[in-house]
C-alpha cells in the first residue's frame, strides 16, 4: 500500500519560509554581536572600555584573598625616616656617614644578605667613608642600580656613570654587587606584577638577595601581597637606621641576625606606590615594602598557577553560550530570577575561588565575562523576540481569520494550547447586532454588502481588541466577544462596559460615514452579561475554534435582543454592573428574557447623561421598588420632562405594569 505524505498546511510553510528569511539577516547581526561578546569575555584586559573594571575586580580579589600573616621573621626593613633627615639636616642625597655606620653594625650581626634601595647617583663628601665600609663588608650586599636607558625619568646619563663608577670602587675586594630596583606599574599607576628584566640590568632586588630560586628571574606575573593579622604588627618590621648608627646598635642583634635586611627610605611623599591592597583609600606603599613583598613571595616559592590561553577561550565560549541559552529559557518570574542569580554567583565567585587557591587571575577577564554574558543574552533575546514578533504577526494574518489575536499569540508560544479542551470560567459575554441588516442586505448589491459588512466588522473588532476583549466569532453582522479568558484581568468589568458603550458609538460613527447613496443603516445594539461559561478550543482535528459556550453567552445574546423592546441601545445585567466601578448606569428594571423564566435586573450605561439625573433615577427606582407609591408619579413626571428619551418612558411604563419588586415579561403586552 502506498503511503501518501502528510500535507503541510500552507500557513506553516509560509511561517517556516519567513523564519528562514528573517534568520539570514538577523543571524548575521546576532552572530556579530556574539563575536563581540566573545571578544569581551576573552580579551577583557585588552579592551579600553572594560579595562578599568578588570583592574577594580582584580584588586578586590587581592584584598579579599590576600594571606593574613604574622610579622615575617625572615625580613627586616631598616629605614631612613623623616626624623633621620631632620637629625642630619639632609634630604637628598641621603647621609652617607649614617649609612656607613649602620652597614658596619649590621654586618657584624650576621644577617643573611643586605639589600640597599638607595641610588648613590651623585657625589657627597662622606663617599670615601661609605666606600671603605662597603669594602669591609662580609655579608652579601646588593646596592641599588638603575640605567638611563630603562629609567630616563629618574636618572640622567651622568648619574648612571657616577653610580657605575661608585659600585666598582665599593665592590673592590668586598661583597658588594649591583641589583636592579626596577618596579613596574600598570597604566593606572598601580603595582600588580613583577617587573620585567630588560637587558643591561643586573638581577632584581629580590632575586639577587635570594638567588636559590632561579625560576623567579623571568617571572613577570602577579605579586602575592600579604596583609597583617593585626594592625599592631605590620607584615615587615621597620627599624630606624639611626639605631644602627648609634651606641644602641648591639641591642638590635636579635632583629637582624639570620634575616634579610632591606635598607631604604620611609620618607613622607617619597618613593610611594599604590598597590591593590590599599587602592582607593589613599594609603600608599613604600617601594622598599614592595621589594619586601617580592622577596617574601620568592622565599615562599609562591608562584601562582597560570591560566592557559585555551582555558580562557573555553571559559569565554562557555560564558557566551550560557548568556545566549539563558535568554531562550521558557521560564519567567521567580525561576528566571533564581537562574540569573545562580549564574551571577557562579561567574562572580569563580575568579575569587581561583585567586584564593593560588591561581594567578591577573589577566582573567572577570568583568569581560559579565559584559560578554550580557551582550550574548541581550542579542539572542533580541533576535528571539524579533522572530517571535514576526511569528505573531504572521499568526494574526494566517490564524487570525478564525482565532483571536491573543490566542494566536499564545499558540505561537505554546502549540500545546491547540489541544481540544475547555474550562469553566466567569466571563463577561457580549453580543452585538446591527438593526435592519437583513432588510439592508436585500437593498444593495453583493459587492456593496461585502464591503459594507467587512468595514463594519473591522470597526467593531478593533473596538473589542482595543479594550482587551477576545473576539469569539462573527454571526452575520453580529460580533460575539468576551472578557476574562484566556487571561483574566482585575479591570475586566470596566473594560467590558467601556467596550459596550464604544461599540454603540463606533456603530453610530459608521452610520454617519456611510456613502450618501447607501440605504439607511440601523443602530448597533449591545448586550453584556457576567456569567459562567466553558471556554476553550472546540472542533475537530481539521479545524478548531476558541470560543465560549454556556448560559452566560445565551443571556448576553438575549440582552442584546431585549434592547429593541426596551428602546435602549446597550443593556448590562446587574451581574456585570456589580463588578464594575463605573458610575454611568441608569436602571431599566427587571425583565424576563425571551425563553427564560427567571427575571434579570438590567441597566443601561449612559455616560452622556447628567450624573445628578442618573442618581435621581436610581433613588426613585429604589423607592418605588421598596413600595413607595409616590415614586412612580415622580418618575412619570421626570419622563414627561424628557420626552425625547424613549427608553425612560418605556422604563416607567414597565415598572408601573410590574409593580414594586415585580418584573416585566417581554412580549407579554
Amino acid at each position: 500500500m502506498k503511503v501518501e505524505p502528510i500535507a503541510v498546511p500552507a500557513w506553516r510553510k509560509r511561517l517556516r519560509r519567513l523564519i528562514k528569511q528573517i534568520g539570514v539577516v538577523r543571524l548575521i547581526v546576532t552572530g556579530l554581536f556574539l563575536i563581540v561578546a566573545l571578544l569581551f569575555a576573552r580579551f577583557g584586559w585588552a579592551i579600553p572600555l572594560n579595562l578599568e573594571g578588570e583592574r577594580a575586580l582584580y584588586d578586590m580579589r587581592v584584598i579579599l584573598t590576600a594571606p593574613k600573616v604574622d610579622q615575617d621573621p625572615r625580613i627586616a626593613l631598616v629605614v631612613f625616616t623623616d626624623e633621620t633627615l631632620k637629625r642630619v639636616e639632609k634630604r637628598s642625597p641621603l647621609d652617607r656617614k649614617t649609612l656607613a655606620d649602620a652597614l658596619t653594625a649590621i654586618d657584624a650581626m650576621n644577617p643573611k644578605a643586605i639589600g640597599i634601595d638607595i641610588l648613590i647617583d651623585q657625589t657627597q663628601r662622606e663617599d670615601p667613608i661609605l666606600i671603605e665600609a662597603f669594602r669591609r663588608m662580609k655579608t652579601p650586599t646588593y646596592l641599588a642600580y638603575a640605567s638611563n636607558a630603562t629609567n630616563p625619568e629618574q636618572i640622567e646619563v651622568w648619574q648612571e656613570e657616577f653610580l657605575t663608577n661608585f659600585i666598582k670602587q665599593a665592590g673592590t675586594g668586598g661583597a658588594v654587587r649591583p641589583t636592579s630596583i626596577r618596579l613596574s606599574t600598570d597604566p593606572d599607576n598601580v603595582i600588580r606584577r613583577w617587573p620585567a628584566h630588560p637587558r643591561g640590568l643586573p638581577d632584581l632586588f629580590a632575586t639577587s638577595l635570594a638567588p636559590f630560586r632561579p625560576a623567579f628571574k623571568d617571572y613577570q606575573r602577579s605579586i602575592t601581597f600579604r596583609l597583617p593579622k593585626s594592625e599592631e604588627y605590620p607584615v615587615f618590621s621597620k627599624l630606624p637606621i639611626d639605631l644602627f648608627a648609634s651606641e644602641l646598635a648591639p641591642a638590635m642583634r636579635s632583629q637582624i641576625e639570620g634575616r634579610y635586611v632591606l635598607i631604604g627610605g620611609d620618607i613622607q611623599d617619597l618613593d610611594d606606590y599604590e598597590t591593590p591592597m590599599y587602592r582607593g583609600n589613599g594609603q600608599m606603599t613604600k617601594g622598599l615594602e614592595v621589594h619586601a613583598h617580592l622577596l617574601a613571595q620568592l622565599l615562599d616559592g609562591r608562584m601562582p598557577g597560570q591560566i592557559s590561553g585555551w582555558s580562557l577561550w573555553l571559559a569565554a565560549l562557555f560564558i557566551v553560550i550560557a548568556g545566549g541559552l539563558t535568554s531562550l529559557l521558557e521560564v519567567r518570574g521567580g525561576k528566571l530570577v533564581l537562574i540569573l542569580i545562580a549564574q551571577l554567583i557562579f561567574f562572580a565567585a569563580l575568579p575569587f575561588y581561583l585567586q584564593a587557591n593560588n591561581v594567578d587571575t591577573l589577566g582573567l577577564p572577570a568583568a569581560g565575562w559579565g559584559v560578554g554574558w550580557a551582550i550574548a543574552f541581550a542579542s539572542v533575546l533580541s533576535m528571539e523576540r524579533a522572530v517571535g514578533a514576526e511569528q505573531r504577526r504572521f499568526a494574526q494574518s494566517a490564524l487570525g481569520k478564525y482565532l483571536p489575536r491573543d490566542i494566536a499569540e499564545q499558540i505561537v508560544r505554546d502549540p500545546d494550547r491547540l489541544e481540544l479542551r475547555g474550562e469553566k470560567k466567569q466571563i463577561y459575554a457580549m453580543f452585538t447586532d446591527l438593526e435592519g441588516f437583513t432588510k439592508l442586505s436585500h437593498a444593495i448589491t453583493p459587492e456593496q454588502l461585502s464591503n459594507l459588512l467587512n468595514t463594519y466588522l473591522d470597526v467593531l473588532s478593533e473596538t473589542v481588541l482595543k479594550h482587551g476583549g477576545t473576539i469569539d466569532k462573527f454571526v452575520g453582522d453580529a460580533v460575539v466577544a468576551f472578557w476574562g479568558a484566556p487571561i483574566a484581568r482585575q479591570d475586566d468589568a470596566e473594560r467590558a462596559v467601556r467596550a459596550a458603550v464604544a461599540m454603540y458609538e463606533a456603530g453610530e460613527e459608521f452610520r454617519r460615514r456611510a456613502p450618501a447613496d447607501m440605504p439607511a443603516i440601523g443602530c448597533t445594539r449591545v448586550g453584556l452579561h457576567r456569567g459562567e461559561a466553558v471556554v476553550g478550543n472546540f472542533g475537530g482535528e481539521g479545524r478548531i475554534q476558541y470560543t465560549a459556550l454556556g448560559d452566560g453567552m445565551n443571556t448576553a445574546a438575549r440582552l442584546e435582543s431585549a434592547n429593541k423592546s426596551l428602546k435602549t441601545t446597550v443593556l448590562v445585567s446587574t451581574e456585570a454592573k456589580a463588578e464594575s466601578t463605573l458610575d454611568i448606569f441608569r436602571p431599566m428594571g427587571r425583565i424576563v428574557l425571551s425563553g427564560r423564566a427567571t427575571p434579570v435586573e438590567v441597566w443601561e450605561p449612559v455616560p452622556q447623561m447628567d450624573a445628578e439625573l442618573r442618581l435621581e433615577l436610581v433613588k426613585l427606582w429604589e423607592r418605588f421598588d421598596s413600595g413607595e407609591a409616590s415614586a412612580i408619579t415622580e418618575l412619570a413626571e421626570l419622563a414627561t420632562r424628557h420626552k425625547e428619551d424613549a427608553a425612560l418612558a418605556n422604563f416607567v411604563y414597565r415598572i408601573r405594569e410590574a409593580g414594586p419588586g415585580g418584573h416585566f415579561v417581554l412580549g407579554s403586552k
